[in-house]
């Protein structure tokens, strides 16, 4: 014979509205933390759980990863396409398979463009003038 177990609901639909009353998905990172861990003390939940629950009813927003510096990172596709750009091609047909590279390597590359149109614009104005 099988049995079913009710399984006790963790969070009441109490609970779930004042999650939904708290947690404000356009606050900044540092905002939705505070909120999120204000919430589990409230509900004597660890952080996991609060966040795990804001998750399955969509609210959770995943913090932007940052790099070391700090700074937004940029993924390798991005890059190719702005050196795409910069040299007036199409990077899926012209550019397939750079993404490989490193990202150093495409930094450079993207850098070296950019300050060879710079000097391009210049000796373009000064033969103007």
């Amino acid at each position: 014979m099988s049995e079913t177990k009710k399984v006790a609901a963790n969070y009441t639909p109490e609970m779930e509205t004042r999650l939904s009353e708290v947690y404000q998905p356009e606050s900044t990172e540092a905002e939705r933390k505070a909120q999120i861990i204000e919430l589990a003390d409230e509900f004597g939940k660890n952080v996991a759980s609060v966040r795990s629950k804001l998750v399955r009813m969509g609210l959770y927003v995943k913090n932007e990863y940052k790099t070391k510096a700090g700074e937004k990172a940029e993924t390798k596709e991005t890059i190719v396409s702005q050196i795409a750009d910069s040299l007036g091609v199409d990077a899926d047909s012209h550019l397939s398979g750079l993404e490989k590279a490193t990202k150093n390597c495409l930094l450079f590359l993207r850098t070296t463009l950019r300050v060879a149109a710079e000097i391009s614009e210049k000796e373009e104005a000064e033969t103007e003038s």
